[in-house]
């Protein structure tokens, strides 16, 4: 967060340490107001350059093809297709697929090559966190809002503002919390936890599930009006079982990736390709890669020059 000081009592010792600790500029009353205008502006650009940066530094540390979608087969590039005509959409999407299926990452695809690149892309895993807690990751909420609640903290709709925020496993959501959610998605609006001071927000919805939300709308587990609001667009992401033509072609990339990473030289065999093709893969590229990558670092191979 820039930080920018304006005071009635400033000098020169006290401008050059605060700046010197990490303050964005330096106001003495009274200030000139258009810089002062300027100078805002350069701080929130210098805010959402570094936020780029920070997501940037994310995708070239965890490894270029876990970053992209890999395949050639009819079901992946009727996904690309799909990528390329709704991208700059403010249509909510729902991407559905097995665990592993590389949801997410269509999810990220959808944000990095759309209009709003620029601008953040918040991941939230809904079955990862607590049920008491969703509520406040979600909306945020003030001081003093509830017990340990001892500064104000933003939810990840207000972090997600102009750009995109990626709902993972959207089913796992209590009926009560989908009611506040539906809320959210009609009037672009969220209330922190402990205030009543709505605040507009600005975002592209994602989500995804590993479930059938059509039936579990059906059986009474998830708002049928919820479920119409964020199926507006659906991408429907094949197991790997189901796409096996694309089992060499992401296996070279694995290990190709994996032997850089690990300065390691490996060729896979013909037999060990054999036995991919006839394995079935309940834990679809996600396990394909934590196969390889064990199977590379276990490797005596020599190391690359």
């Amino acid at each position: 967060m820039p930080f920018i000081f304006l005071t009635a009592y400033g000098s020169v010792d006290a401008a050059v340490h605060a700046i010197t600790q990490g303050a964005f500029y330096y106001f003495i009353k009274p200030p000139d107001y258009i810089k002062l205008k300027g100078i805002l502006a350069r701080a929130v650009e210098q805010r959402s350059l570094k936020r780029e940066i920070k997501e940037l530094r994310k995708m070239v540390a965890s490894g270029s093809s876990s970053e992209r979608i890999i395949g050639r087969t009819p079901e992946i590039l009727k996904i690309y297709d799909t990528i390329e005509a709704i991208k700059d959409s403010m249509s909510s999407v729902l991407i559905c697929g097995e665990t592993g299926t590389g949801k997410e990452l269509i999810a990220r695809s959808l944000h990095y090559l759309s209009v709003r690149r620029e601008k953040p892309f918040v991941a939230v895993n809904c079955a990862a966190i607590p049920r008491e807690l969703i509520e406040s990751e979600l909306f945020g909420y003030e001081k003093g809002a509830f017990s340990g609640a001892t500064s104000r903290r933003i939810g990840r709709f207000e972090e997600a503002h102009d750009g995109t925020i990626f709902l993972d496993e959207i089913g796992e959501l209590e009926m009560s919390l989908q009611a506040k959610l539906l809320r959210v998605l009609q009037e672009k609006e969220i209330e922190r936890i402990g205030s009543n001071r709505k605040i507009k927000v600005n975002f592209r919805l994602v989500s995804s599930t590993n479930r059938d939300l059509a039936a579990e709308t059906a059986l009474g587990n998830f708002r049928e009006d919820l479920f119409y609001r964020l199926n507006v667009v659906q991408i429907t992401v094949p197991s790997l079982r189901e796409r096996k033509e694309d089992l060499p072609l992401l296996s070279a990339e694995f290990v190709r990736e994996i032997g850089v990473k690990e300065g390691k030289t490996v060729i896979m065999d013909d037999e060990v390709m054999k036995a991919f093709m006839a394995y079935s893969w309940p834990g679809n590229i996600r396990q394909l890669r934590n196969v390889i990558e064990r199977a590379v670092s276990s490797q005596g191979a020599k190391r690359s020059p």
